[in-house]
Formats: structure tokens, sequence, C-alpha cells
């Protein structure tokens, strides 16, 4: 049995990364090397049409202020493949997408 503060290989960790939603939350696997994005940063958006990393279009964000920043959360994490809620993964880094994310910009 694990202690507290201990980590269990493939056990989550929640990140709060509010803007598409004020509960949105990713969930970093770091054992695994793997984040699950949801929509809090997507490869694809669909209402726009652009493909790579980027932020939820702002018709179906509720704080856009809120989302840009919590891509500050996502940039600390350590290389890892992002597994987002829309389009396929993105295996460059965290790093990697929150840059690609900011250029994209508010759509």
């Amino acid at each position: 049995m694990a202690d507290e503060g201990d980590e269990v290989p493939g056990r989550p960790q929640a990140i709060e990364m509010p803007g598409h939603t004020r509960g949105t939350v990713a969930y970093h696997f770091p054992a695994l090397g793997v984040l699950f994005t949801g929509d809090a940063l997507v490869t694809q958006e669909n209402m726009t049409g652009h493909t790579g990393p980027c932020l939820v279009s702002r018709s179906f964000t509720h704080d856009s202020a809120a989302a840009l920043a919590s891509l500050d959360r996502l940039a600390e994490l350590p290389p890892t493949a992002l597994l987002p809620g829309h389009g396929p993964a993105f295996t460059d880094g965290p790093q990697a997408a929150t840059e690609e994310a900011r250029r994209s910009g508010l759509r």
C-alpha cells in the first residue's frame, strides 16, 4: 500500500485548468509520460478549422484570460505526450504545445 505523497505508477495528478469551463482539469500520468489535456488544450479546433495546439474557440470558452493563464501550468511539466480532447496526440511536449497555443492566440 502506498503512503500519502508516494507516486503510484499510473496514478494521475489532476491539474486545475480553468478557462474552457470553471472545473476543467488535465490529468498527468508522470510514470507513463502522458498528459490528458481534454479541452484545456486541443490540437484540432473544429469551429475555426485550426490544427495544432490551441485553445478551444472563444464561443465555447467560459473565460479566455483564465484559459491562457492555465497554459502556464502545462508549460511547467516535464516532457510528456499530450492527449487532447479534440485532435491527434502531440508528442513534442507541453512546453512546445503551450508556446504554439499562445502563438495561435484566442480565436
